[in-house]
C-alpha cells in the first residue's frame, strides 16, 4: 500500500513538472547568435573581433570569443540583463594579466559597448549579426589564374610591418618575421592552390578573404589539433595529419563557398565541407559579407610559397 502511494506521488509530480515545463517559453534572449565585432583604438584604428552566444539548458548563456589575436576561447557564462550582455574571460595573447571584460548593450539589432583589455585599455565596440553566407544554386568555376608570377611581388603588397618578402627563383620567400603579404585583389568564392615550405619550428598561415586562417605550423611543435597544420585556426581541426616534414614542400587545395570549406592537404581531404563559424585571430576585418584578399602570414618568421593559383566562383 505504501509502495503504491509512493508510485502514485511520483507519477503525479512528474505530470505536474511536465505540465509546468510545457507551459514555459523556451529561453532565447535576443542576443543569442553570432556577432561580427569591430573594436576602435584611441587613434581610430578598427580591429576585428567575434562573439558567439548560445543557450545552455533552461536559463544559462555560454559562448565563444575571438579577440584581435589568438584562438576562439570558451565563455563559461554570460550575464544578460536589462538588454546588456556582460562576461569576463582570462587573458590569452593580450598584454596584461587581468581578465578581458566585455560589456555591450543590444541597441536595435546591433551591439554597442566596450571591451576592457587585460592591460586596462578600454576599446569601444560595435557589433552586427554575422551573415549566414548561404549560397543557393550551383557554383560555376572560372579558369585558374596565377596569383604569384614567380619573378616579383606584382599583385601583392605588404601590410603591418617591415617587408621581408622577395621573389627568389620562382619562390615567394619571407626571410624573417616582418610584414604579412596580401593580394591587391579581393575574392568571394574560390578554389585556391598554394604550395608552401616551412623550416623547423616554422609558423605561418593562409588567410581566406583576409579573415579565416588556414594554419601552417611545424607539426613537431605539438600544438592542439585546432591550432595545428591543416586547421582553421582555433575553430576546425583536420580529420587526419597529412603533413610532410619541415623543409619539404606541402600543398593546400582549398575550396570556399560562403562559409562552406574544404581543405585538401598533400592530396588528403582533411576538412570536408565544414562551415567556418567566424573570423579567426589576426583577421584584417570582421566584414564577413564582403569579398576579401588572400593574405600570407609573415610576422612569425621564415616561410616560402610557390605555385599560387585561384579559380573564382560565380
Amino acid at each position: 500500500m505504501v509502495e503504491s502511494s509512493r508510485v502514485g506521488f511520483a507519477v503525479a509530480a512528474s505530470c505536474l513538472l511536465s505540465a509546468s515545463l510545457a507551459g514555459q517559453e523556451p529561453y532565447r534572449p535576443p542576443v543569442v547568435g553570432r556577432w561580427d565585432l569591430t573594436l576602435t583604438t584611441s587613434d581610430g584604428r578598427k580591429l576585428p573581433s567575434w562573439l558567439e552566444v548560445q543557450v545552455s539548458g533552461n536559463h544559462v548563456l555560454v559562448g565563444r570569443y575571438v579577440s584581435v589575436v589568438g584562438s576562439a576561447r570558451p565563455i563559461a557564462r554570460l550575464d544578460w540583463s536589462h538588454d546588456t550582455l556582460r562576461f569576463s574571460i582570462p587573458s590569452q595573447w593580450e598584454a596584461g594579466t587581468d581578465e578581458l571584460r566585455f560589456d555591450a548593450a543590444l541597441v536595435g539589432d546591433g551591439l554597442s559597448g566596450t571591451v576592457t583589455m587585460p592591460d586596462g585599455t578600454r576599446l569601444p565596440l560595435t557589433g552586427v549579426r554575422a551573415p549566414a553566407l548561404h549560397r543557393a544554386g550551383v557554383v560555376h568555376w572560372g579558369r585558374p589564374v596565377t596569383l604569384f608570377n614567380g619573378a616579383d611581388l606584382t599583385g601583392w603588397h605588404p601590410v603591418g610591418g617591415e617587408n621581408q618578402w622577395k621573389a627568389v627563383g620562382g619562390v615567394l620567400a619571407n626571410a624573417k618575421g616582418g610584414a604579412n603579404l596580401q593580394t591587391d585583389g579581393s575574392y568571394g568564392d574560390f578554389k585556391l592552390h598554394v604550395e608552401f615550405r616551412f623550416p623547423a619550428g616554422g609558423n605561418s598561415g593562409v588567410y581566406l578573404r583576409g579573415r579565416y586562417e588556414v594554419q601552417i605550423e611545424d607539426p613537431s611543435l605539438g600544438v592542439v589539433a585546432t591550432e595545428g597544420l591543416g586547421a582553421i585556426y582555433g575553430f576546425i581541426a583536420p580529420n587526419e595529419q597529412a603533413a610532410k616534414a619541415a623543409g619539404e614542400w606541402n600543398s593546400y587545395d582549398i575550396t570556399l563557398v560562403g562559409r562552406l570549406l574544404t581543405v585538401v592537404l598533400n592530396g588528403r581531404e582533411v576538412i570536408a565541407r565544414q562551415n567556418i563559424p567566424g573570423p579567426t585571430g589576426g583577421a584584417l576585418d570582421s566584414n564577413e559579407g564582403a569579398p576579401g584578399p588572400i593574405f600570407l602570414q609573415g610576422d612569425h618568421g621564415p616561410i616560402e610559397y610557390r605555385n599560387i593559383t585561384i579559380a573564382v566562383g560565380h
